[in-house]
């Protein structure tokens, strides 16, 4: 890894970190500061909106315990950034307790104001059989 890869990388594992803290402290405005207005999210279940997603936390339907994460790449393309890791997570939806282990990649864009992602994509974790 080079000097400037290692850079970005721990650039992003930073704005990934602060994010994380924004969600498990439920503060939807805190969250939209890491996410681009027409951010979503793609999941199994679908497509979510940014506004759908910060609506749920706004109304205390969707709440996260714990939120931690692992690097397991960075790709840089100038003013855009690709993160994939593993990640996984505690809260409740809807007051049905989850708990989530997932491969996630992050596609951030670095704008006046820093980098900010654009789409997120979750993957289901599973063990290799």
């Amino acid at each position: 890894m080079t000097d400037e890869e290692h850079d970005l990388t721990t650039e992003l594992e930073a704005v990934e970190a602060a994010w994380g803290r924004a969600i498990v402290d439920n503060d939807a405005g805190a969250i939209g500061r890491f996410t681009t207005d027409d951010w979503q999210i793609v999941g199994e279940d679908g497509i979510t909106s940014r506004e759908s997603f910060l609506a749920l936390v706004r109304s205390g339907d969707l709440t996260h315990e714990t939120m931690s994460k692992i690097t397991g790449s960075v790709r840089d393309l100038g003013d855009v950034a690709v993160l994939t890791g593993r990640g996984a997570n505690t809260g409740h939806y809807r007051g049905q307790a989850f708990s989530s282990d997932e491969w996630i990649t992050d596609v951030f864009v670095r704008g006046a104001d820093g980098w900010r992602c654009v789409r997120t994509h979750l993957t289901t974790a599973r063990d290799e059989p």
